[in-house]
């Protein structure tokens, strides 16, 4: 089922051709129902969620490695199956979730800036959090949060370094700074052209001189 014409043919079934490789294992050629898979992925975990792929009789825990989607539907087209080892920790990407409102940084004319969507991390894939939760609300508009000020999920130790930057603050500038900062440059261009001139009148008695 890998060739061009058996992929077409899947696809007109609502299968997606897949692959599951992983642990020494020899890749397998295999094809998934579209309406299971959504089903099956459409928990908290998403796309970590651990599936029992079951091929000519034996079982394969796996999880999604990588979905390729067709550039103009958006589809999913092509799924890698990843095996994995329910015993054996593996890194994958978390996503991060924002809750609260930071009231402070909203007064001060500033915005949350969420700089990893998602955090990697390393751990058991029985024990993969659905996400990394980060509470903002007491944020001000100096404040930032670092991976190592995250709670770290029971059994996971997260794969960055601890003073990476997960969110920051944006302080907007409002119309009033804006004008002002334009009118000091178009100040600061007039004076230019005034000691242009005055260079110029400086010259002329010594031109008259000779």
């Amino acid at each position: 089922m890998t060739g061009s014409p058996s992929s077409r043919r899947l696809r007109r079934e609502d299968r997606i051709p897949a692959v599951v490789y992983g642990l020494g294992m020899t890749p397998i050629s295999v094809s998934v129902d579209r309406r299971d898979l959504r089903a099956a992925l459409s928990g908290p975990s998403g796309v970590n969620t651990v599936l029992d792929l079951t091929v000519d009789g034996t079982v394969y825990p796996a999880i999604v490695k990588e979905m390729q989607r067709h550039p103009v539907r958006r589809s999913v087209s092509h799924i890698d199956f990843l095996q994995v080892n329910l015993d054996v920790e593996i890194t994958v990407s978390v996503p991060v979730v924002l809750l609260g409102e930071a009231k402070e940084v909203a007064m001060n004319n500033g915005l949350v800036d969420l700089q990893m969507a998602e955090i990697q991390v390393t751990t058991t894939p029985r024990t993969i959090p659905d996400s990394i939760e980060i509470d903002i609300s007491e944020m001000t508009v100096d404040d930032v949060i670092t991976v190592g000020q995250l709670p770290v999920p029971a059994g996971c130790v997260f794969a960055h370094e601890e003073d990476q930057p997960v969110v920051t603050v944006t302080i907007l500038r409002t119309a009033a700074e804006e004008e002002e900062e334009t009118s000091e440059e178009e100040g600061e261009g007039e004076e230019g052209e005034g000691s242009g001139d005055d260079a110029s009148s400086d010259d002329a008695p010594a031109d008259d001189a000779e």
